[in-house]
């Protein structure tokens, strides 16, 4: 197992901008081992006839075409607003001076 020193943990945890103690730095030595540790039997895979991708799945745009479309009408619109201003919506203030 390829065990961190307390120092390089610590060293991390600062470029991360982490305050960490003693006792954490030592339990984080650790986990990151084991982590580096199960991370390196991945590089023990056959990966020889494996294509690189950035995604497991087929990815598509989903999104429709930007088609510019006539617009609701203001006078029907304005006809449920309690209060309108220049044919804009009045609404009851919610800042206090």
């Amino acid at each position: 197992m390829a065990k961190l020193s307390k120092e390089e943990v610590k060293h991390v945890a600062h470029l991360a901008r982490l305050a960490i103690t003693d006792e954490e730095a030592e339990k984080f030595a650790d986990q990151l081992g084991k982590i580096t540790d199960f991370a390196q039997t991945l590089n023990e895979l056959d990966t020889t006839n494996v294509e690189p991708t950035s995604h497991v799945l087929p990815i598509v745009n989903v999104m429709r075409e930007d088609v510019a479309q006539e617009g609701l009408n203001r006078d029907v619109m304005m006809l449920n607003v309690k209060e309108q201003v220049g044919g804009q919506v009045k609404v009851p203030p919610i800042l206090e001076d």
